[in-house]
């Protein structure tokens, strides 16, 4: 069985995964590390947490990112740059408890899996604006725009009760710039293997009352052959394509904010962003000869707007108004097909703060939209779909005690009422170590696509689950470790079967008969010794399918992450080595996908005042590893960028 499968003219994705556990035994061993859940970040070493910083993810209002109980991370602007980074994705991969699949290079479809969760199984936000599609389900993340992301948050484990359906497996936040004080341009250029060419440019400030943030940047590569030749291809599939993959996306933000009182303001936001990519489809590979599309492109989409109204009526009583709207397409060409899914959002949120206490009352409309044309030929299939919310949340922070609690009441226009709660504690047993532990139901309905499409049936259920966690955390200066032990139980989960009962494709449909286990055990840290810092985190799992006792496809059962950072005469220079266990390409566990460790190098200085020079190289040993059947990653990637930012 497959968990979400897109159909192309034959052409079928699968997006999967699961967490696996580590013995408790294992655990104890690494019983001096604690998972440093405030503030990881991808590349260099994790970020201090301070007092006076703040996180919306969590809980959805601004809370002191060291009173969180969850699991988050956040990644900042320093830290995309110095990752050299195309994709968002690839920044988010070296983050603990996350791993990505992708069928060959950037701009290809790409999963990012928290904790072993399906793709779709990840609430994505964009400037408050959701991103979701209502065909495979889950965002596109391969036509996001990293050029345009300023800071990443990361929240890992449910949270239904606070961002309703979707977010089992976690949620994540993407921010754009925003104006500062003064005038502040900047522009960029940047270099790299296979005729990967960058450039980027834009100006933020801020001026009285009004802030802004402007940015465009576009990138492209020649690329490389997603589907390279060998004999399997050839003798066993009939089939290869030797062209090289061109990538190329053009993206665009702007950013406004009016301080309309001391205690009202006015956001509004708009991003554009435009991706094309070749792909090697496989489209009458055993036709004889094989048809073959030399010039295959999938094409990406993505529009999102947001205008967003807060207001601090007094000391205890603040509200905040939203309305947000995204578009997204995929397409490809010349082997035609389109998809297009349309949301829209509103959001009234109400805040009571009182000492310890934060009391929230949140109304929320989503409204989803599907256009599908899977030929030129086939009829149009529209489908629509609403789902109203009341949420409340109750927060308390006092001394050593933490405690969240939330609960949520959705109504879909389709399958009725739904409700999830979540409540999670934390408590500081001494000054530098801190206990937590959580609990939360969760749900996703399916997509438009899976119930209405000519892979469809009108009878699924709604995906949900149950996540218990445990957590321990240890901050002493410049140390930092943690640990983290989670188990999530899915029922409903909704596979792609062959033979499901009333189904009209001979190809099979969508079914909700399969159950899933997500658990596993995160442990991280990080140290600092002198201009040295480390850091490492390290993810031991079992993904299981409950039905068939089978690992799940396409998530290995350990990957981790251990890292460098050297500050030495004006110079940042990084190591950092990612590895991962063998998995399993296929639900029945008979095609496996190697393990892989892979190398990578960066250096960054400040070669004048206002110019800033990065470089690296990924995959030092030009490791050959697949995260799908038969695509190819890049291998040996270089890269060197220079930006210009005028103090």
């Amino acid at each position: 069985m497959i968990s979400c499968v897109s159909f192309s003219r034959g052409r079928a994705f699968a997006r999967r995964s699961r967490l696996a556990c580590l013995p408790l035994a294992l655990a104890s061993a690494f019983g001096g590390l604690v998972h440093a859940q405030q503030a990881q970040q991808a590349q260099p070493a994790p970020q201090t947490p301070t007092l006076g910083e703040t996180v919306v993810t969590a809980n959805r209002t601004p809370q002191a990112l060291t009173d969180l109980v969850g699991d988050v991370s956040i990644v900042d602007r320093q830290t995309i740059e110095r990752s050299g980074a195309t994709g968002v994705a690839d920044v988010l991969s070296r983050l603990p408890g996350i791993e990505i699949t992708r069928n060959g290079g950037v701009g290809n479809t790409t999963s990012v899996f928290i904790r072993g969760a399906e793709t779709r199984f990840t609430a994505v936000y964009l400037d408050g604006v959701r991103i979701d599609s209502q065909s495979t389900g889950g965002a596109g993340w391969e036509g996001i725009p990293l050029s345009q992301i300023d800071r990443i948050e990361v929240l890992r484990g449910p949270a239904a009760a606070v961002y309703g359906s979707d977010a089992i497996g976690g949620v994540i936040q993407l921010f754009t710039k925003r104006g500062e004080e003064g005038v502040s341009p900047y522009a960029g250029v940047g270099f790299g293997s296979r005729g990967l060419r960058k450039i980027e440019g834009g100006v933020s400030g801020k001026s009285g009352l009004l802030d802004y943030s402007f940015g465009v940047a576009h990138e492209e590569s020649k690329g490389f052959n997603v589907q390279p030749a060998s004999k399997r291809t050839v003798s066993k599939d009939g089939f290869t394509n030797p062209d090289r993959d061109v990538y190329r996306s053009t993206s665009g933000n702007l950013k406004l904010g009016f301080q309309i009182t001391p205690d009202q303001r006015i956001d509004a936001t708009l991003l554009a962003s435009d991706t094309d990519a070749g792909y090697d489809p496989s489209i009458g590979y055993k036709t004889k000869p094989p048809i073959l599309f030399k010039n295959d492109i999938s094409s990406n989409t993505l529009r999102t707007a947001g205008l967003t109204w807060s207001a601090k009526w007094n000391d205890v009583y603040s509200t905040r108004v939203q309305v947000t709207d995204s578009q997204s397409v995929y397409k490809t060409q010349p082997s035609f097909y389109r998809t297009e899914t349309h949301l829209r959002g509103y959001l009234f949120q109400n805040e009571f703060r009182f000492g310890p206490h934060l009391v929230t009352a949140t109304l929320e409309r989503r409204e989803d939209a599907l256009e599908n044309a899977p030929t030129t030929s086939a009829k149009l299939f529209s489908r629509d779909r609403a789902q109203n919310a009341l949420s409340l949340g109750y927060g308390f922070v006092q001394g050593p005690h933490s405690l969240q609690l939330h609960v949520r009441r959705d109504n879909d226009s389709e399958f009725g009422g739904k409700t999830t709660g979540s409540a999670a504690y934390g408590y500081a047993i001494t000054s530098t170590l801190r206990a937590t532990v959580s609990a939360g139901t969760a749900f996703r309905v399916p997509t438009l696509y899976q119930r209405f499409s000519e892979y469809g049936l009108a009878s699924l259920r709604p995906e949900s689950s149950r996540n218990v966690e445990l957590g321990l955390q240890y901050t002493q200066g410049a140390t930092n470790a943690g640990i983290v032990v989670y188990n999530n139980r899915v029922q409903n989960l909704i596979v792609f079967d062959s033979s499901a009962k009333g189904c009209q494709s001979s190809f099979g449909c969508y079914s909700s008969t399969a159950r899933a286990r997500y658990q596993g055990v995160t442990l991280s840290g990080g140290h600092r010794i002198g201009d040295v810092t480390l850091r490492t985190s390290l993810d031991y799992q079992d993904p299981r399918d409950l039905a068939t006792d089978r690992l799940l496809a396409r998530r290995a059962q350990r990957h981790a992450t251990f890292g460098a950072d050297w500050r030495i005469a004006g110079w940042t220079l990084g190591a950092e080595v990612q590895t991962s266990s063998k998995r399993y390409d296929d639900a029945a566990n008979t095609v496996k996908l190697g393990g892989y460790t892979v190398l990578n190098l960066s250096a960054s200085t400040q070669l004048t005042r206002d110019l800033n020079l990065v470089a690296r190289v990924d995959n030092v040993g030009n490791k050959d590893y697949q995260f799908a059947r038969l695509y190819a990653n890049a291998g040996r990637t270089a890269y060197v960028g220079l930006k210009w930012t005028p103090q």
